[in-house]
């Protein structure tokens, strides 16, 4: 069933490619009206997480930026779909990065740098950036349950020479490499929800208490690396924008939760500038914050 299911999206982006991506945005806008309208996939899900976050917001503030969100969520579906048969100039221009020197510049110096970005814009088109840079990147993943949809995203991010490292490989990895002077960059997206017992730091994120994963923090301290993060804009459908934006030349200097709260600031000023392009059906805020009160007893705190 696997490699059947595989082949099946491999057959659809074949399929694709015999279209130019803006006929496939006909299809998208269809996603839109059955996901929005029809089966309103995850309408609550995305509703309380707007009112949480914008809470001086209209409702129909917040309706429209949901109604965006849906909009921009079945584009990047349909992106990623076609980014699989993409050629070479259409990757390139499909995220242009306006400062790849500043990243191959540490690289070119043999340093190891971390790309801390969120879930903004079409994230998995930042696979591009080998086009830009000749130095070895990584794309850091978390496994899937699904091993259809892992083998097609492994797939799809080493497009172009993007190298997918699982999340708990990666430290080893990144060690080998330092000890035998290969520069590389590791892209992390850094605003997933922790698990339960992994949760050791909160922060205020989008008006609410939120738990932080804080794994690419402390890879980049043992490892003493460059860490950026990587701001991206939306120009129209199917082009973005990308700069890299430094965080720290020296992670090791960097007290401890600084680097994850300075990139934790970083994405919510982007999300706030242009917030229909995050991922907003994702449950983010599943876990409450308690503490113990003077009677010993827990006190869930509520955003």
């Amino acid at each position: 069933m696997e490699k059947t299911g595989y082949f099946f999206f491999r057959a659809i982006t074949w399929i694709m490619q015999r279209f130019p991506l803006r006929v496939h945005y006909l299809v998208s806008d269809l996603f839109y009206f059955i996901a929005y309208y029809l089966l309103r996939y995850r309408r609550g899900v995305v509703a309380i997480n707007l009112a949480n976050s914008f809470p001086l917001k209209s409702e129909e503030a917040r309706t429209q930026i949901a109604k965006k969100f849906y909009k921009h969520f079945c584009d990047s579906f349909i992106e990623t779909l076609y980014f699989d048969r993409i050629s070479e100039t259409e990757g390139k221009n499909g995220v242009k990065f306006i400062n790849p020197e500043l990243l191959n510049g540490y690289l070119g110096e043999g340093r190891q740098v971390l790309a801390f970005f969120g879930h903004y814009n079409n994230w998995e088109w930042f696979c591009n950036l080998p086009l830009y840079s000749p130095y070895r990147l990584y794309a850091v993943y978390k496994k899937l349950r699904n091993k259809t949809f892992e083998r097609f995203y492994t797939h799809i991010r080493s497009r172009f020479g993007a190298v997918p490292l699982e999340r708990a490989a990666t430290f080893k990895q990144l060690v080998s490499d330092h000890q035998k002077g290969i520069p590389s960059m590791s892209a992390f997206l850094f605003d997933q929800t922790p698990r339960k017992y992994e949760i050791h730091h909160w922060v205020t994120f989008l008006n609410q208490d939120t738990p932080v994963v804080l794994g690419a923090e402390k890879v980049a301290q043992k490892l003493d690396a460059v860490v950026l993060f990587l701001y991206s804009r939306k120009l129209k459908r199917g082009v973005y924008e990308a700069e890299f934006q430094l965080v720290t030349d020296h992670a090791k200097n960097c007290p401890k939760f600084e680097i994850t709260d300075n990139c934790t600031h970083l994405l919510e000023k982007q999300i706030n500038e242009h917030p229909e392009f995050w991922l907003w059906s994702h449950k983010r805020w599943k876990h409450k914050r308690t503490i113990t009160g003077e009677d010993g007893k827990t006190i869930k705190i509520e955003n």
